[in-house]
């Protein structure tokens, strides 16, 4: 059987398209062996002689071979194709070698033809064979380099956000290969980066992929808790035993966003007197990457208690940057010894923090000076009283 090679391909008119042709046509059947021609009385056609597809398609004629005789044609059906190249040859549900013809009737016969993913690009020539000989010359242009291989990709691989978000992404995963194939699904992130593949809503770690065939994979991507701003690149591959594909996403962290409310002393305790005042030194710091701006202060109190901040907001606050506020705690007069919770509040949209102040409530030195004297008193009028009485 001769071997058959690749054509390549060129622009061309439509004058050298049929000169070449013509060319293709008369080299083929010079070095193929015997010249196309069926049995006489006997025909066969197909609308399609001339198709255009890609590695790893598989094309499928429909011969409708037809006895003009007035005797039954039995004929030795075969395929003639390039080295590598499957081909199949079906009537009636049955794989078949030959073929018989009624007089004055047709039959029809499937031709399927399997394109390999390996190839290289060019112009193909295949053909019914009849009791040996070729009689129904095909062409196939393949119309993409063919590689077995691999291939990963996304049409969206950069993504920005902060050290909150979740980053997702869809992956397409492509099995350029005659063989069903088995990936294992890895990414290559440093420590503290949460990375998940997903599936048909499934969370997986490998997937299988048909021959030539294609799945979408989603991976979704959250960054460390405490990461500076910037952009990190994530490798992310696909591997068999023989096959890798890879693909790199990235992630842009605008800035992340923390804050802590504190004192200069990080001691979070005070006292105050029924009706009185404390001042109240607060420590407000970003501990975030990005800056902070318009930051409120505010203060959760007991019923009846008030709490004043100076300033009340904090304009902006650059990274690892501090500003002190005093807050003035003022008690409700009706306070009672005892201990209080003052909560101090920061807050920005991107970030807050909170502190609870315990606050013991002392009695006033007033208040003292006047049981005081009510003792005195007291013990005064019973002391006059035994002076008085007592000598009876």
């Amino acid at each position: 059987m001769p071997r058959f090679r690749p054509v390549k391909a060129v622009q061309a008119g439509p004058a050298m398209t049929a000169a070449l042709t013509a060319l293709l046509w008369t080299l083929f059947e010079v070095f193929s062996g015997p010249a196309f021609a069926a049995p006489a009385g006997v025909t066969f056609f197909t609308p399609y002689t001339d198709v255009a597809v890609t590695p790893g398609e598989t094309i499928t004629y429909s011969i409708e071979i037809k006895n003009a005789t007035g005797e039954i044609r039995r004929m030795k059906l075969a395929a003639q194709a390039p080295s590598g190249w499957e081909t199949n040859l079906t009537a009636g549900g049955y794989k078949i070698q030959e073929i018989a013809v009624r007089p004055n009737d047709s039959e029809t016969v499937t031709f399927t033809v399997d394109v390999p993913l390996k190839i290289d690009k060019g112009t193909y020539r295949v053909a019914l064979l009849a009791d040996g000989a070729p009689v129904l010359p095909l062409f196939v242009n393949v119309t993409e380099q063919g590689t077995y291989q691999a291939e990963l990709s996304t049409d969206q691989p950069n993504m920005e956000g902060t050290n909150k978000s979740t980053f997702n992404y869809e992956l397409k995963l492509k099995n350029r290969t005659p063989d069903a194939q088995t990936f294992a699904l890895r990414a290559d992130a440093e420590a503290g980066w949460n990375v998940q593949f997903t599936v048909e809503g499934n969370d997986v770690t490998s997937v299988s992929v048909d021959p030539g065939g294609q799945k979408t994979i989603r991976v979704s991507i959250n960054p460390p808790s405490r990461i500076e701003a910037g952009t990190y690149k994530i490798p992310v591959r696909a591997e068999t035993k023989n096959l890798s594909a890879e693909t790199t996403l990235e992630v842009v962290i605008r800035g992340t966003y923390g804050l802590k409310l504190t004192t200069p002393d990080e001691v979070l305790s005070t006292s105050i007197t029924a009706g009185g005042e404390r001042r109240v030194k607060l420590r407000v710091e970003n501990t975030g990457s990005a800056p902070l701006a318009k930051i409120q202060l505010s203060a959760d109190t007991p019923v009846g208690w008030d709490v004043k901040f100076d300033p009340e907001t904090i304009d902006t606050l650059a990274p690892n940057e501090t500003k002190d506020v005093t807050a003035t705690i003022r008690a409700d007069k009706k306070a009672i010894a005892g201990d209080y919770v003052v909560t101090m509040n920061a807050r920005t949209p991107e970030a807050e923090d909170s502190a609870a102040f315990r606050v013991t409530v002392k009695t006033s030195l007033l208040w003292g000076v006047v049981a005081v004297l009510i003792i005195g008193g007291v013990l005064a009028g019973l002391y006059a009283l035994i002076q008085r009485y007592g000598r009876r």
